[in-house]
Parts: structure tokens; sequence; C-alpha cells
């Protein structure tokens, strides 16, 4: 499953998160390679997740596996504490709704934006995800850091550590606003140490084909 995820992220001109991240992943502290994720709470609207020491692209794999082999009768929010790293979310939610179900994915990392007028960082880069599927076998898929660069583009060399800051220019203050939005949403479900949150739901619709016949032509998010 590595090996999946980072080769699909170079594939998709992600090489920040692609196979230069696994030297870095191999020196990271306080991770268990022998360690399993655990389920601790297990209800058809909620679910929650315990890292317990787990890579958090394994914690990921797990509840991803877990909502595919047993949906939601109409919408489950899953918290998963402490997954960390959790890699490219696109990668997890291109994989539910390639199994026919819509998501929104989010997860903290250690806080490196700061605030656009400057101070010390107050969140992480925290990417959001939403992947919707479609009757024509293509998912649209949208995945945005809230940072101008991502950590994984400073580890390869592609950007420099002042380039981390809010996205947006003059109006970094947005991005920034939805980076410390989404940093207490999930401490404030998974606890101080962060995690993940997902919302994955069975669409009731089918809007991404109206929608890429609008676009005509034009590239959607996820198309490559």
């Amino acid at each position: 499953m590595l090996a999946d995820h980072f080769e699909d992220a170079d594939r998709r001109g992600k090489e920040g998160h692609g196979t230069s991240r696994i030297e870095w992943l191999a020196g990271l502290e306080g991770l268990d390679p022998s360690a399993a994720p655990e389920r601790v709470i297990a209800e058809d609207g909620h679910e929650r997740w315990e890292a317990r020491g787990a890579l958090g692209y394994l914690v990921l794999n797990a509840v991803v596996e877990s909502q595919l082999a047993s949906p939601p009768r109409h919408a489950r929010l899953v918290v998963a504490a402490g997954a960390f790293p959790t890699g490219v979310l696109g990668y997890w939610v291109r994989r539910l709704a390639t199994g026919s179900l819509a998501a929104a994915l989010t997860a903290t990392s250690p806080r490196r934006l700061a605030h656009p007028d400057g101070g010390p960082p107050l969140a992480g880069t925290n990417p959001l995800a939403i992947g919707v599927p479609s009757s024509d076998g293509r998912p649209l898929v949208a995945d945005v850091s809230m940072g101008a660069v991502t950590y994984g583009d400073v580890l390869s060399g592609r950007a420099s550590a002042d380039e981390l800051v809010p996205f947006g220019g003059e109006h970094a203050h947005k991005a920034f606003a939805l980076a410390v939005g989404l940093q207490v949403f999930v401490e404030a479900l998974a606890g101080e140490a962060g995690g993940a949150v997902l919302v994955v739901a069975r669409p009731e619709a089918d809007p991404v084909p109206a929608l890429r016949a609008l676009a005509r032509g034009a590239r959607l998010p996820g198309d490559r």
C-alpha cells in the first residue's frame, strides 16, 4: 500500500509526497513499526480509531478499507486520533469515490503556518480533500493544502522553508482562517494531538457528468 501511495503521488505530480518522502519517514520518531490502529467506536454514524503508534498512512488505509467493506446507511463521521503523517489526502478520497462513496477528509500536521502578519506558527498546512463518485467512472477529487507550498516540497528541495506560508498572497488571511479552523475542528474531535477526520456518505445524486459537460473539456480537479 505504501509503495502504491508514493508511486501515485509521483505520477500525479505531487513529488513532495512521493518516493522522496521515504527517507524522511524512516527517520520519524514516536512510531511503532509493529503497531496496528484500533477502532474503538463502531456505530453506523460514527467511528473512532486510535493510531496506537501506527504510521498515519496505515491508519487511513485501515479506515478506508473499513468504510468500503461496511458503508454507512446514509453518512458516517470517522475520527482517526493521532494519525500522522497521512500522505496525499486525495489518494484516500479517490479510493472511497471509486468505491461509490462521497467523502471529505482533513488532517492536521505540525504547526507550520504563521499568521499572515507574522508571529509563531499556529496551524498546520491542514489539507482538505473531497472525492465524489461519477457514473462516467472518473470521480472528481479536489485536494488543497492551506500552504503556498507543502512541507513535502520543502523536504524534497522544491521550496524553501520561508515559502511555507498560507496561500493567497494579499488574500492569505483566507487560507490562514481555513487552516486554523480545520486545526481546532480536528483537535476538538480527535484530541490535542490531532489526527484526521473523515465524513463519508452514500451519494443521492450524480452531479459530476453534468459538470464535465458544462466545463467543455477544461481540466477539473483530480483529472490526471
